[in-house]
This record gives C-alpha cells, sequence and structure tokens, in this order.
C-alpha cells in the first residue's frame, strides 16, 4: 500500500493589496531592507515577512516517484517467506481471538512486542515460574505485564487508548477464560500441542497461528483450517521459530527471530520448552 505525496503552499496573513504584486517588492520599500540603514519595521501581528519561492512543481509521469510505502499497522511478528516484515495487528475494536499451537518461547516474544506497542499484558498461567523473569524485565520498571493464576484474571478495563492483551498459558485443556475478548481486548490462546479442545478453539479464533507438529496433527489441523495439502504436510517440519499464521481466508508461514534483548531474556527460538 502507498501513498502519493504531493507538495502545496499556504501562508496566513492578509491578501496583498492591487498593484502590490507577488514577490514583496511593495513591503520591502516600507522595511529598509534596501540598505537605508533604518531598522526593519515589524509588521504587527503577522511577523517578518518570509522567503518568496517558485512553487514546486512535477511532471504527472513523474509523481509516482513521490509515493511513500507504508505497510500494514501493528506489532512485527518476523519475516515472510520474501524477508518482507510480517505484522500483526493484535489491538482491535472489536473482539480478537487468536491460537497458537506452539511454543512457549514464541509466545512470550508475543508478549514483549505487544506491550511495545503500548498494550498492558494480563498473562494467565500454571506456571508462574516460567514468566516471572520476563514480567520483571518488561517494560523498564513499569508493570505493564502482570501474571495472574488460572481463572483469576480480573476486569482489565481495556479502552483505545489503553487496549489490552490476555495470553492464557493454561495447559493442553485450558478452562473458560472469565476474561473473554473484547474491543480492544484480545485473547491468545496457547496450546502446546492439538489437545482435544483445539478445534473448538480454531473454529472461533479470527487468527490461528500453528508451529511444528507431528504429521497427524498436522493433517488434523489442515482438515480444520481447509490448507492446501502442500501447506499442512508442511507443518511437521517446521524449524523453529516458523509458524504458519492463518485465517479462513488468508496463510502466511513467517519466521519470528529474537532481537538481543528478547534473546538475552529468553534464549534462542525452539519449539518445545
Amino acid at each position: 500500500m502507498s501513498h502519493a505525496a504531493s507538495s502545496s503552499s499556504s501562508s496566513f496573513g492578509t491578501p496583498a493589496r492591487p498593484g502590490a504584486g507577488g514577490t514583496g517588492r511593495a513591503s520591502s520599500r516600507g522595511t529598509g531592507s534596501r540598505g537605508t540603514g533604518r531598522a526593519v519595521k515589524p509588521r504587527f501581528g503577522f511577523g517578518l515577512v518570509g522567503p518568496r519561492r517558485d512553487r514546486h512543481a512535477v511532471p504527472l509521469d513523474q509523481l509516482e516517484a513521490l509515493a511513500l510505502p507504508v505497510g500494514d499497522d501493528g506489532m512485527v511478528i518476523g519475516v515472510d517467506a520474501e524477508s518482507r516484515p510480517a505484522v500483526l495487528g493484535i489491538n482491535r475494536p472489536v473482539p480478537y481471538d487468536i491460537t497458537l499451537i506452539g511454543g512457549l518461547w514464541t509466545a512470550q516474544v508475543l508478549a514483549l512486542r505487544a506491550a511495545a506497542t503500548g498494550a498492558r499484558v494480563a498473562v494467565e498461567t500454571g506456571r508462574a515460574q516460567a514468566w516471572t523473569a520476563l514480567a520483571q524485565a518488561a517494560g523498564g520498571g513499569q508493570p505493564c505485564i502482570a501474571l495472574h493464576d488460572v481463572g483469576r484474571v480480573p476486569p482489565q478495563g481495556a479502552s483505545a487508548g489503553s487496549p489490552v492483551v490476555v495470553i492464557r498459558d493454561c495447559g493442553m485443556r485450558p478452562p473458560r477464560g472469565r476474561v473473554v475478548s473484547a474491543p480492544w481486548q484480545s485473547v491468545v490462546t496457547l496450546l502446546p500441542y492439538l489437545s482435544p479442545v483445539a478445534p473448538r478453539l480454531l473454529e472461533k479464533s479470527s487468527l490461528v497461528g500453528v508451529q511444528r507438529v507431528s504429521p497427524d496433527e498436522a493433517t488434523q489441523i489442515g482438515r480444520i483450517m481447509s490448507l492446501p495439502r502442500h501447506e499442512y504436510e508442511a507443518l511437521s517440519t517446521l524449524a523453529d521459530g516458523v509458524t504458519l499464521w492463518c485465517t479462513p481466508s488468508d496463510r502466511q508461514f513467517v519466521m519470528t527471530q529474537g532481537t538481543d534483548a528478547e534473546t538475552g531474556l529468553l534464549g534462542a527460538a525452539r519449539r518445545m520448552d
């Protein structure tokens, strides 16, 4: 997507009187700008006379040269097959559910990057020890990532000025959450493998992420998500850090690589915890 930029000129003040000319000569006669030695007389309320320049013009056939590439809005989660940034728009004015069948490392990178966009992150987890160091390091001392026991996430009060991302790290059979997706409040459910509750979660999710799974799991996911055969067969061979992000109408393989700070905190990308 690109937006063409154009230039225009505008001025503030009173319109010039007939015969005053468009180059500012009439004004300069009364300001002593010809070297008369008199002090420059300011125009009350309008400041000094500014420079006069010709308008910039671009031939129509060269207008596209002014186009500026503008990417999608959201957080960068990695790069696609062409090494272009892949963006996940996680803060939305509508309820948004995401299911990630993958590793803790990827979920924690999502938490850090969501917090970097200004979202408050609430982590519902039964293994708080795996999240404590991340919660303490995020935000430079500001409480932007909060940890809660399973079933104990309080109302978050999400709004456009204070979006919330709830990450549910509740094992293979996560219970129904007390806090659900809402406007400006997205919910990410992490499943380590394809569990019995996965089909229900996949069908209701707005976005699904799948990392390396077994061939049998790949076949089931392909059937649920209506994936082409070559795509679901690839799910059993994915490298660490690679995720297939898919919706009912779009699919994209993305490689997530940690920044220096993320790698120092979380280690290298890995599928198994």
